[in-house]
């Protein structure tokens, strides 16, 4: 059975993450979306309210699970004793740092593999980074993110 785990902060998941999730669900078993803790970030949402935002966006996807994780990627893939992992490359300045990244993991983890995706073409300039600014500006945000992802802003934006 082939597994991928697609880690990130998901902060908040966005169409172009749920794009990649479906994309891997057709070429892996299983895809595990493995959301970080990642408080140098100073995230939105908490790991629990995106942990449980991607679970809801994700849920159509019948082989796709979502956990939430707090330590050293390579340790976490130990944990869970699988060696592949998804990333996502939206454009070629994505690379550079992707590569580096896949590089270090797998010095740190020689069985470490990386899987790159790209997002649908009318996906790829999406980025939570961006989504968090336009809604704490109070644009809208509809087009960018799913459902659940959407409501979630809301009541964090309203607070």
């Amino acid at each position: 059975m082939t597994c991928v785990v697609y880690p990130g902060t998901f902060d908040p998941i966005t169409n172009g993450h749920v794009d990649l999730v479906e994309r891997a669900a057709k070429l892996f078993d299983r895809v595990i979306v493995a959301v970080a803790a990642s408080s140098k970030k100073q995230p939105m949402f908490s790991l629990e309210e995106r942990v449980d935002i991607a679970q809801q966006s994700l849920k159509h996807i019948p082989n796709a699970t979502v956990t939430g994780f707090n330590k050293l990627l390579t340790h976490y893939l130990e944990e869970l004793d699988e060696t592949v992992v998804l990333r996502g490359l939206r454009a070629v300045s994505d690379f550079e740092y992707e590569f580096q990244l896949a590089n270090m993991n797998r010095a740190i983890k020689h069985d470490f593999e990386t899987v790159f995706l790209t997002p649908a073409d009318n996906l790829t300039y999406i980025s939570s980074t961006l989504v968090r600014e336009i809604a704490s500006l109070h644009g809208d945000v509809s087009k960018f993110v799913p459902p659940p992802a959407l409501k979630a802003i809301k009541l964090k934006i309203s607070d």
